[in-house]
């Protein structure tokens, strides 16, 4: 049982921190009341989630920071989750793979920038893509139909004449000035209109435009904007099928099988479905915990927000939670529970892609024992190896040679626990000689303990190994 007292806790707002006997922080969890929130550990014996008695058991102190209110409470767990990254709560694996658009309307000619970071700068952002393929995909139709400029204006400006974008007619070649600002300035309304679902306002105003110049016998630029309609158009007929509601939406999506959670969040932006994004998780607690935890680790991530957030399930502090995105978006964002309508039935849509991507993806926990499996019987381990850590050299032109460690955990990478070596003491391309070198510099960080105890394949003491995860 841990070593700690509710009743000496305040009963107010803040955050609580599971410490081991060695310090090493094991969860930590938001309250809106810490007394009757850490009161209800003591009834830990009512509870039948493994999770929960295995944290329970390793827990030898509490730590409590109060705050002034819940949404303070719910900031700051955010940055101690990301400071100590605790096992026991939920770490999202993917937060380099999402990709955004990005505008700055301050610029003269402004241009279409990926990125993977959303920042309060004053531009405007579309996605989230899941990928990147996505994205060249989008900005394939956004340059065909408006040829905003793809390179820096200045390295432009150095040329001697326009880029191959602009003769293949993907570049208007404001650099040169083959378009006035104001012209430039329609393409840019645009894309902004394309990006933000709004294709019937490009339509009508494209439609305009080319009347005007029919009217005016500027006939080669009618027969350039009847294309731009008719790409759009086309766009739009393959998209029809997912137009359910004008707005920016997340819908969350949960499909569970044991102790295996599948959560499926589907990409509404302007009512067009743009991507999904499907994660699996090992959880045995209630779902509307799950959600919570879900929500914060997503949204922690520098990630466009949505006017709506649509969930199969509520959880307390729900209103604190709405504030926090209403607060980072800098508009006001809303978490709803959809009972009937359209709302419901993307639900349902984000359920039935969470139970596909389950059956798709297998029991990925299965998955992993069997390649395991077959690791130790090829290399006649004694046992199932947990963490693995592989080693290599490569060198720039015999120069410049480094070292690299990749490391598996229980057969999935951990990209947080790669390391970059620097090789010193080897001269020319001598692969052995600097994997010495590599080698005994990783052992001795070991026996100097800085690693803190992070062995190769070596499970520590207790109820459940440091990186094994509960049966």
């Amino acid at each position: 049982m841990p070593v700690f007292n509710p009743a000496r806790q305040p009963a107010a707002p803040g955050v609580y921190l599971m410490k081991d006997t060695e310090g090493e922080v094991l969860y930590v969890g938001k309250a809106k009341n810490l007394r009757n929130r850490l009161k209800s550990y003591l009834h830990a014996e009512r509870d039948n989630r493994p999770q929960i008695r295995f944290l329970l058991d390793r827990t030898a102190a509490v730590e409590t920071i109060v705050t002034d209110t819940e949404k303070e409470a719910l900031i700051l767990e955010n940055t101690l989750i990301k400071k100590y990254r605790p096992r026991y709560n939920i770490h999202l694996r993917d937060d380099k793979t999402f990709v955004s658009l990005r505008i700055d309307l301050r610029e003269e000619f402004p241009a279409i920038q990926v990125v993977r970071k959303v920042k309060a700068d004053g531009a405007r952002y579309f996605g989230p893509f899941a990928s990147a393929a996505a994205v060249r995909q989008t900005l394939k139709e956004i340059y065909r139909i408006f040829p905003l400029r793809h390179y820096p204006i200045k390295v432009c400006r150095r040329r001697g004449r326009p880029c191959l974008f602009h003769q293949i007619g993907q570049c208007s070649a404001p650099c040169h000035g083959k378009i006035s600002s104001e012209e430039y300035r329609k393409l840019v309304d645009g894309v902004l209109a394309l990006l933000g679902g709004r294709q019937g306002e490009v339509i009508e105003n494209l439609k305009t435009r080319m009347e005007e110049a029919a009217a005016a016998l500027q006939f080669e630029e009618a027969g350039l904007l009847r294309d731009q309609i008719r790409s759009i158009e086309q766009t739009i007929e393959q998209q029809k099928a997912t137009r359910y509601q004008v707005g920016d939406q997340d819908v969350l999506g949960l499909y569970r099988e044991g102790g295996e959670v599948e959560v499926v969040i589907l990409f509404f932006r302007g009512g067009r479905l743009i991507d999904r994004r499907s994660y699996n998780l090992d959880w045995r607690g209630d779902e509307a915990e799950l959600v919570e935890e879900f929500l914060r680790s997503f949204y922690g991530r520098e990630v466009p927000l949505p006017e709506e957030v649509l969930l199969p399930v509520t959880f307390d502090g729900m209103e604190a939670f709405a504030a926090w995105l209403s607060e980072r978006r800098g508009k006001k964002v809303h978490l709803l529970q959809p009972q009937r309508g359209k709302g419901r039935e993307l639900v349902a849509l984000a359920t039935r892609n969470a139970e596909e991507s389950w059956r798709e993806r297998g029991s990925r926990h299965e998955a992993r024992q069997a390649v395991l499996a077959e690791i130790r019987e090829k290399l006649h381990l004694h046992r199932i190896p947990e963490r693995m850590e592989c080693f290599d050299i490569s060198t720039i032109q015999g120069e410049a040679m480094v070292g690299s460690m990749a490391v598996i955990l229980e057969g999935e990478s951990a990209l947080a626990e790669y390391r970059h070596y620097r090789v010193r003491s080897v001269a020319g391309a001598d692969d052995y000689a600097a994997l010495r070198e590599v080698l005994r510099r990783r052992a001795a960080r070991l026996q100097r303990g800085q690693s803190a105890g992070l062995y190769p394949d070596r499970r520590r003491e207790g109820p459940v190994g440091r990186f094994a995860r509960p049966a």
